[in-house]
């Protein structure tokens, strides 16, 4: 790839990482209620992730939910659960300040890293747009096409990864304001829950 192509790609990838979506909403909610580091944990979860779905366009398989109204069906669904048990347990947050939580009353980093890649990976719309985005920068008379196209979504999940800790940094803020006041984490709970429903919502009804 040339660079006025890469500088193109990830000038695009920027962009499309910046656009309001479940993932970066995702972000934004989680570090504003548990703090930067937390939403840094889930970024790494979510590009995770990308990793399985540049491998699975890479290799070919994500073409399956363009062909598969079963397997599209089956994975948002089950997505859109998730997303909803997130928002009860948004909703059942203890009215206490962050800073008097014990450790246990808080999402453990194996669990938000475990949330971020759940989130991403039942999202078929992300293995679509991966399938319809990568191959448009690959060149046949370049080289192997498979090992483009794993180059593109490494580039990608490199600038997701950039754009997402800076997204958890600045809403980190928010948590470090408000950890001390119990009415402000009841008010960032529910807008989660709400964001969490809104998104299951979307994922449900959303077609190929």
């Amino acid at each position: 790839m040339n660079v006025e192509s890469l500088t193109t790609f990830i000038l695009a990838s920027t962009l499309l990482s910046l656009a309001p979506g479940p993932d970066n909403l995702f972000v934004l909610t989680q570090s504003a209620l548990y703090g930067r580091k937390s939403g840094i944990i889930i970024t790494l979860g979510l590009c995770t992730g990308l990793i399985v779905h540049t491998s699975a366009v890479a290799l070919g398989v994500a073409a399956i939910f363009m062909v598969s109204t079963a397997a599209f069906t089956i994975l948002k669904l089950v997505g859109a659960a998730y997303l909803l048990y997130l928002a009860w347990q948004a909703l059942r947050a203890s009215a206490q300040p962050l800073s008097s939580k014990t450790a246990s009353a808080l999402p453990g980093h194996l669990a938000l890293y475990r949330r971020g890649i759940v989130m991403n990976l039942t999202n078929p719309k992300v293995a679509i747009f991966f399938l319809a985005f990568l191959p448009q920068f690959t060149n046949p008379d370049t080289g192997n096409m498979t090992l483009q196209l794993f180059l593109l979504g490494i580039v990608f999940i490199m600038v997701a990864l950039i754009v997402f800790s800076a997204i958890a940094c600045l809403a980190g803020l928010i948590a470090d304001l408000f950890k001390h006041s119990a009415k402000a984490q009841v008010i960032l709970s529910r807008i989660s829950a709400l964001v969490f429903a809104g998104l299951a919502i979307r994922l449900a009804f959303v077609s190929r």
